[in-house]
């Protein structure tokens, strides 16, 4: 089982989300390259892949995002065809900074990912628990990420290795977006894939 938590300091302007395709197709989409990346890859197993979907969300932060036509919350749930299971819960505001985290839950264990955050010091004493805050924004988060990524592109134009993503992969991604969209617009409705 996969649980994913994808919350941002705060939405875009209603002027950026007249025209994004809304909250699935502009946050989630990157959600849903980690649950293929992490439940459907062929990982010696064959590989898997989404068969179920079902989306619903809110406007819970801020009411001129509804005026938009979109949501600021969402929850999604994925069943895949071998029935792994995957939860994504989304919000455009948390006040505490830029949260991405996610964990998979194993028969052997389970796995995490948490926050990125300026310093990993903790201060504890008889009132207080103490950290900084998660890095402000995707640029400050995903920074080391994007260097590896832009490397290994060069990497592979320079000695025609195959590139590990491809277009096939931004295509399910956006399936996936579309069918979060379609379950969402219909009031919460399973998807089959």
């Amino acid at each position: 089982m996969l649980v994913v938590t994808s919350r941002d300091p705060g939405a875009p302007p209603a002027q950026y989300l007249k025209g994004s395709g809304g909250i699935f197709r502009d946050m989630l989409i990157h959600d849903f390259d980690i649950f293929r990346w992490i439940l459907c890859s062929d990982i010696g197993d064959g590989g898997d892949a989404a068969d179920t979907l079902y989306a619903n969300g809110s406007v819970l932060v801020d009411p001129e995002i509804a005026k938009v036509g979109d949501i600021d919350s969402s929850v999604v749930t994925i069943r895949t065809k071998k029935g792994r299971l995957c939860q994504i819960n989304t919000s455009r505001r948390a006040a505490y900074g830029y949260d991405q985290r996610f964990e998979v839950l194993g028969s052997k264990g389970l796995l995490q990912c948490g926050n990125h955050r300026p310093t990993e010091v903790v201060q504890l004493d008889g009132s207080h628990v103490k950290s900084d805050k998660p890095e402000h924004f995707f640029l400050q988060r995903y920074r080391e990420a994007y260097r590896l990524e832009v490397a290994q592109f060069f990497e592979g134009l320079q000695s025609g290795k195959p590139f590990r993503t491809t277009i096939a992969d931004g295509v399910e991604a956006q399936k996936l977006a579309d069918a979060a969209t379609q379950s969402w617009q219909a009031g919460g409705t399973v998807v089959r894939l």
